[in-house]
């Protein structure tokens, strides 16, 4: 009995601690829903039964301020469609003390270009502006910080969107990793002039690079300048992985490289050149190139077609085979012919498509034949 009572009460702790940080010292927690925050989403023409369904435990709590948010988001300019979607979203919103959500607008306008542009980052990214009271301190400082790195105000904005634990957390942490970052590039030869620009880059194509240990960032670099890349190729492929090469580790690369080299049965000289050009396959795991290396084969395409295009091993097997299938259709066939028109997004590959139709319907000009005049 003893033990089911003890068990009940860890439960209810658990659920407890579950709640967000920010609205525990400041809302309570009622049997009953708050009628006052249940009519105020009404009026705004809120999905309350969602919001009962994935977050019911916000319509408990006492105060609110539902008013004041509308209010707030309404002055920068949000219309009443986007307010009911971000209080759909992120209903929490409607816990957080007005004198916080202004000190946080004030905040956001120092690197955010207008409240329209704010409005818009609200509506994506509710809870990175909808945050502890407790994190303003910390917000304040790495803004500052990164703002004496020269950075441009939309890669800060950016960052503290899409990943706002790296704002809320002490500056020193985040003054680490940039560091680490700086060092490695100069290390691998970088260019003082671009280091700027180069580190804007890295870090708006991956924000969540920032949270991640140093040691990690050494370590995977000390492992691929082993396997044989030069300092040159290491920075190119610190850059061309996008932020990404924090996200690898030693061991799940090393069973990569083998099963690629194993498969493709190159040399290592050749395989370093492969992973220059497609980088990806460093971080994609042997279940899935296996799967693509597969559906390539399949499909009639030669070994050496793939390793002088390897940037297709990017690409799905269910893509390429409809982008084949399409191919095949305008008479082009992949076995024979070069797989770049293979590659890319979406919008690239109908690029590479209408200019193969182009090429095909659009008749030769002979220059030395008689033009037809009409009499």
């Amino acid at each position: 009995m003893l033990r089911l009572i003890a068990t009940s009460l860890c439960l209810r702790c658990q659920h407890v601690t579950a709640l967000p940080l920010n609205l525990r010292p400041c809302a309570t927690l009622s049997s009953a829903e708050n009628q006052q925050t249940v009519e105020a989403l009404y009026d705004l023409s809120v999905n309350i039964q969602k919001i009962r369904k994935l977050k019911g435990w916000v319509l408990h709590q006492s105060p609110a301020y539902t008013k004041e948010v509308a209010d707030l988001l309404r002055n920068m300019g949000a219309s009443g469609p986007i307010i009911a979607r971000i209080l759909g979203v992120h209903p929490e919103a409607v816990l957080c003390n007005p004198k916080h959500m202004q000190s946080q607008r004030e905040l956001w306008m120092s690197v955010c270009p207008n409240q329209k542009e704010l409005v818009g980052i609200i509506e994506k990214f509710p809870a990175s502006f909808f945050t502890s009271s407790s994190h303003h301190d910390n917000q304040r400082n790495n803004i500052a910080y990164f703002q004496s790195l020269n950075l441009n105000k939309r890669i800060i904005t950016k960052l503290m969107a899409s990943a706002p634990q790296s704002f809320s957390r002490p500056v020193e942490q985040n003054e680490v990793m940039v560091c680490t970052l700086q060092q490695a590039y100069r290390e691998l030869g970088g260019e003082e002039a671009n280091m700027k620009i180069w580190l804007q880059k890295l870090l708006s194509q991956n924000p969540f690079v920032l949270l991640k240990p140093p040691e990690v960032l050494r370590q995977n670099l000390l492992f691929l300048r082993d396997k044989g890349f030069s300092t040159a190729e290491l920075l190119r492929l610190l850059s061309s992985l996008k932020g990404f090469v924090t996200e690898l580790n030693p061991d799940s690369m090393r069973s990569t490289l083998a099963y690629s080299h194993d498969t493709i049965g190159c040399s290592e000289a050749e395989l370093r050149d492969i992973i220059l050009k497609c980088p990806a396959l460093l971080y994609y795991p042997e279940s899935i190139l296996a799967e693509r290396f597969e559906g390539l084969l399949s499909a009639g395409i030669s070994m050496s077609q793939i390793t002088e295009t390897p940037t297709v091993l990017e690409l799905t097997t269910q893509i390429v085979n409809y982008r084949i299938q399409r191919l095949k259709a305008r008479g082009y066939d992949v076995r024979t012919g070069s797989l770049q028109v293979l590659n890319g997004t979406k919008k690239d590959f109908e690029m590479s498509f209408g200019k193969l139709q182009l090429r095909r319907e659009r008749p030769l000009f002979n220059p030395v034949a008689p033009l037809k005049v009409d009499d």
